[in-house]
Formats: structure tokens, C-alpha cells, sequence
């Protein structure tokens, strides 16, 4: 009889440098981009003032990163390959705080493992006849004089030739280079003050020179993206918002214009993320993807950028903190209507008009809401009573009071506005003059004519008034006949007793059933006929990630929305001329008022150049 297969025993000893050193490079350096990052990053620390990159094959076969920064002195250049050497930290405190893109003393060394390198500095303070430059071969290590202003050349050739495997899964030039110019276009909207070039096969193909904050955007992500961008700027507790916001008619397909940092670094950051996507929810339709470039400051020590070798993920002391200070600056941005802020440019001379406007207040977005806010008792656009009623229905334990002057019947009732108007006044969306196939309202103003969707303008208004009025309320819940049990993770049974309360405020009643199995025992009215489980689950998966007072909100505006849709007015429906200006004015005053509930926008403006394009006038 055969005796049983024993494996021979593991014998534990020390990896050799290099090894180390190329397993390393597995984790920082993934293709061409990745090395171009790391030296961007030495070179910003440095203190460059321009910093130009030449690629050779989309940085396969060579990448060079010339900078004017503050130099290597020639005693320290022996150092710069060496593992974990670096003048970016030197105490535990300072690993806590860091303020530098780079660090961790480990890229050089991983690079120079996998690639030819070689590294040419003058240091500051040298630029002396007597003094020349020094060049670093870092195969050898061997150091001779040559010839350079002051400042640090990194040179990388033949990527991944001592790893040709590795090689193998790099992708074509043109690929490689593609993502080499966006890891270059990360850096250069984060520091507007340094000036960028990048040459390919000794063509230049971009070139940013040091500018504003507002003119890096504009050359880095182009015209179209800043003409459609709301400028932020936001404090919130110990953290500063800043950036630009798309607006939600620039919104794209997939998610390839956005950009976050923290304290200057581009990150992947979930907390970021959903912090933004939550505050596009009401304004963007369908799976449309916004655009934006959002820094995010805070005080170093309340981040911690050393949680991933590229340094492309953080990990904040207070994510809750965070959340809400990005979603407060971009939803702050998003809620004024875009109506009265091309009026107000219009006025300013930004927006070029065929009929000059008279002059009006440039905050036209709060005169507005006093102007309607006058006139509450027989406002512009009044909720039906149905509607009302259907309100008190689902929050029952709502202390609010809802009245309305309207009629008791089905359909919202309009009513204009009485008071006499200046004649010389210029309204953001005009003055109505017809109705189009019952569907559109046909309006002129200073710029030219607007195209209005009243059933979407309506839908919106009608919309923000139900979340102003439901502001916090409880949604009725609906308890189920049979309870929907369902095998529960050790997170979902632990986020379930945490947030009794808030699932209480969201109509689900959802308790433990045995120790790996919650119960679903209730759920909201409205959505007593869908999957319990499912519902179930997906509301501890938000809770378990986000706020809970965001769930909340996000749960009862996708109740209100349903509730604003089937109460706005309906097509084919003929108003008159006080009717239309009315829904007009209340638009200018309604946040968000751009988009209706699902994203779609509620109106489009054509300037009198459009319209003399139509009929070739002036050709």
C-alpha cells in the first residue's frame, strides 16, 4: 500500500530586492499612465512651474518628464532608486498630514525594476558656470556630469522589458497614449498654476499654460463643458467645496468627465460619488452620467491617503461629513432656474440679444419667489384638491395643514396673477403670445423666442411645493398578511437594529426572525404590491453605505414625484394668454425648475440669430 502524499515543507526565506522591488512594481505601475503619474507627482512637489512630457510609442517604448522644480543635489541622487526612500516624510505625524502627491518612496525603485531609467537634476542654488548637472544611470548607479538648467529630468525606456509578460497585456499605441494624456489631464485641472506640455513621436499634442482655475477647465475640458458649468464655491464646517458643476442638459452617456480631488489629489472616492449623484436625482433623465470637477478641501489629518498603492482611493475620519458638504455645494448650484441666470447675463452683456432689455434686478431668482410669494392665497398655479387629499392619505402623521383656494375638482386649477405689471419689465422666460398643439407654450424675450412643455413645468412646480410641504413627515406604511422572511447577512440583520427608526420613517417594518433571517412585516402603501425582499434589501444596502436622512429623502421624493406627475396639468389642455404668463412667472421662481421630475428638460430658448439663420436673413 502506497503511503499518502505529503508536500514537501515550506521553507520561509528573504525575497531578493529585486523581486521585491518588481512585485511592487505589480501594484503602482499598471501600464505607461501609471509611471507618468508617479513623475507628475515628484515633479509637482518639487515645485515645477512647467513640466513637459515626451512619449515615445504612447510611453511603451520611452516616457521623459522634465521639470524646472527645485532639483536633486548631486550627494542625494544615488538615493532617488533605492526602496523607500523619499523626502516627502520622515515621522509617523507626517505620514498622518500629508501634503505632498507623492510619498510612499517606493515608485522610482518599482520603476526602475521593470524599465530602463535614468535621472539628470541640478539642483536650486547651482545654476553656476563652475556647476554642471548630473546624470543617474539606474541600472549601474553610476553618475556623470551633463548638461541642464536647473530642474529634473526622469527618463523611462522599454517599459516591462525585464517582465515581458507583463507587457503582453498592455494595448495598442494609440490606447496607451489615450490614457496617458487623461493621467496628464487629471494634474493639470488640479494645478492651473503650472504649465503643461505633452509631445508624442516629437509632435506636440497639448499644451496648457498657466492660467485661472476657470481658464484650465475651459482648455483642458473645452468650451462646451464651461459654457455649461455653474461655477461652486461652498464652506460647510471644516470643508471647502470648489469646482464646477455641469448642468444637467450636459450630462453624457458615460461618466468620462468626472473629475474629484481632495486636497489637490484625483481620487475614485464612493462617498464623493454618490454625494454628487444624489444631488442630480431630480434633474437628471435616465441613466445619464453628469459632468463636473469638484475639489474638496480639508485638513489633511482628517484623510488618509495611504490606504492604495496608487494613491487613488482616501479614506476620511467623517464621510458623513464629507457627503454632505459636496452634495450641499452642488445642489446649491443646481436648484437656482437657469432662466434667471442667463437674464441676469443677458443684462451684464455676456449673452449677445437682438432686442437690448430693460434694466431689472440681477438676482431675478428671489424677487421672484417674493413676487409669487405676495400672492399665496391665489397663487399662480393651485394644487387640485384630489391632490391634496392623496397627500394626507400618505403622510397621516404630517403636522402640516395644506389649504388651496382651487376648485374641488380633478384637474389644477390656474390662476393669474392680478396686479398690474410694468409694461418695461423683461421677464427671464418672456411673455406669453400662443399655445402650440396644446403641449407647448410659445413665448418671446429679450433673447429671442422660448419653447415651453407646460405639462413638465408644471410637473416640477408642482413637484418642489410637495417636498416643501411634506418636508420630513412619515410615509404610511402598509403591514403585509404574511410576513417575507429571507436569509439575511451578518451587515443587513445589524444595520436592521441600528436604523429602526429610520425604517419606521420609511414605511418598512423589518425585524430579526432568527438569527440569520429578518422578516419584512410592513411596507409603504404605495409600494404594497412589489417585492418585499427586494425592497428590503436594497434600503439597508443605501443605509448601510449612506445617511440615513438621505435614504429618508430619496424614498419619499420618488412618492412625490409619481404623485406631481399624474397632477400637473395634461396635454391638449387650452390656456389662456394670464394662464401661460402665470405658469411663466412661477417657473422663474421654482428650483430646479429647468428639468421636470424624471430629467427632461422643461424648456428651450432659440435666439433671434437662430431664427435669422432659418431664413438667411442678413446672408
Amino acid at each position: 500500500m502506497n503511503a499518502p502524499f505529503s508536500p514537501p515543507s515550506p521553507v520561509i526565506r528573504e525575497l531578493p530586492d529585486e523581486l521585491i522591488s518588481q512585485i511592487a512594481a505589480g501594484e503602482v505601475v499598471e501600464r505607461p499612465a501609471s509611471v507618468v503619474r508617479e513623475l507628475v507627482d515628484n515633479a509637482l512637489d518639487a515645485g515645477a512651474a512647467q513640466i513637459t512630457v515626451r512619449l515615445l510609442g504612447g510611453g511603451v517604448r520611452a516616457i521623459i518628464v522634465e521639470d524646472d522644480g527645485c532639483g536633486i543635489p548631486r550627494g542625494q541622487l544615488p538615493l532617488a532608486f533605492k526602496r523607500h526612500a523619499t523626502s516627502k516624510i520622515s515621522t509617523l505625524s507626517d505620514l498622518e498630514s500629508v501634503g505632498t502627491m507623492g510619498f510612499r518612496g517606493e515608485a522610482l525603485a518599482a520603476i526602475n525594476s521593470i524599465a530602463d531609467c535614468a535621472i539628470s537634476s541640478l539642483a536650486s542654488g547651482q545654476n553656476d558656470s563652475k556647476i554642471t548637472a548630473w546624470l543617474l544611470d539606474g541600472r549601474s548607479g553610476e553618475l556623470t556630469p551633463t548638461a541642464r538648467a536647473q530642474g529634473t529630468t526622469v527618463e523611462v525606456k522599454e517599459l516591462f522589458f525585464a517582465t515581458p509578460a507583463r507587457r503582453k497585456f498592455l494595448k495598442s499605441d494609440a490606447t496607451e497614449l489615450s490614457h496617458c494624456l487623461e493621467s496628464i489631464r487629471r494634474h493639470a485641472l488640479a494645478r492651473p498654476d503650472v504649465g503643461f506640455a505633452v509631445w508624442h513621436e516629437g509632435k506636440l499634442l497639448e499644451q496648457w499654460r498657466a492660467a485661472d482655475a476657470k481658464q484650465r477647465v475651459q482648455d483642458v475640458l473645452g468650451d462646451d463643458f464651461i459654457e455649461a458649468a455653474l461655477a461652486i464655491d461652498h464652506f460647510e464646517g471644516a470643508v471647502r467645496v470648489t469646482g464646477f458643476a455641469g448642468l444637467p442638459d450636459a450630462a453624457r452617456s458615460r461618466a468620462d468627465q468626472q473629475y474629484a480631488y481632495v486636497n489637490g489629489r484625483f481620487v475614485r472616492d464612493k462617498v464623493v460619488q454618490h454625494a454628487v449623484r444624489s444631488s442630480y436625482e431630480d434633474v437628471l433623465h435616465g441613466g445619464r452620467q453628469p459632468v463636473y470637477v469638484l475639489f474638496v478641501q480639508i485638513d489633511p489629518a482628517r484623510v488618509d491617503v495611504n490606504v492604495h498603492p496608487t494613491k487613488i482611493e482616501v479614506r476620511f475620519r467623517d464621510s458623513r461629513e464629507i457627503h454632505q458638504a459636496v452634495r450641499h455645494a452642488v445642489h446649491g448650484v443646481l436648484a437656482a432656474p437657469r432662466s434667471a441666470m442667463q437674464a441676469a447675463q443677458a443684462e451684464q452683456g455676456l449673452i449677445p440679444t437682438q432686442v437690448a432689455p430693460s434694466p431689472f434686478e440681477p438676482d431675478i431668482f428671489k424677487r421672484n419667489q417674493q413676487y409669487i410669494g405676495a400672492y399665496s392665497a391665489q397663487s399662480a398655479i393651485n394644487l387640485g384638491m384630489n391632490e391634496v387629499r392623496d397627500v394626507a392619505q400618505l403622510w397621516p402623521s404630517s403636522s402640516q395643514t395644506v389649504t388651496t383656494n382651487s376648485p374641488s375638482n380633478s384637474a389644477p386649477t390656474f390662476a393669474p396673477i392680478t396686479t398690474s405689471e410694468d409694461a418695461s419689465k423683461v421677464w427671464p422666460l418672456g411673455k406669453a403670445i400662443a399655445q402650440l398643439h396644446g403641449i407647448y407654450i410659445l413665448s418671446q424675450n429679450a433673447q429671442g423666442m422660448v419653447i415651453i412643455d407646460m405639462h413638465a413645468a408644471h410637473e416640477r412646480i408642482v413637484y418642489e411645493r410637495l417636498k416643501t410641504q411634506i418636508d420630513a413627515a412619515r410615509i404610511a406604511s402598509q403591514p403585509l398578511l404574511i410576513p417575507a422572511t429571507f436569509a439575511a447577512t451578518p451587515v443587513e440583520v445589524a444595520t436592521a437594529e441600528a436604523h429602526q427608526s429610520t425604517l419606521e420613517q420609511l414605511g418598512l417594518d423589518i425585524s430579526a426572525f432568527s438569527a440569520k433571517t429578518l422578516a419584512v412585516r410592513a411596507v409603504p402603501t404605495t409600494l404594497a404590491k412589489g417585492d418585499a425582499v427586494e425592497l428590503a434589501r436594497s434600503v439597508l444596502g443605501e443605509l448601510a453605505q449612506h445617511d440615513a436622512s438621505t435614504v429618508i429623502q430619496r424614498a419619499q421624493h420618488e412618492i412625490l414625484s409619481t404623485m406631481a406627475c399624474h397632477s400637473a396639468v395634461r396635454a391638449n389642455r387650452v390656456l389662456t394668454l394670464e394662464e401661460m404668463n402665470a405658469l411663466l412667472r412661477q417657473m422663474e421662481a421654482t428650483e430646479r425648475s429647468d428639468q421636470c421630475n424624471h430629467g427632461r428638460p422643461t424648456w428651450r430658448q432659440i435666439s433671434i440669430k437662430e431664427l435669422d439663420a432659418l431664413f438667411l436673413r442678413g446672408r
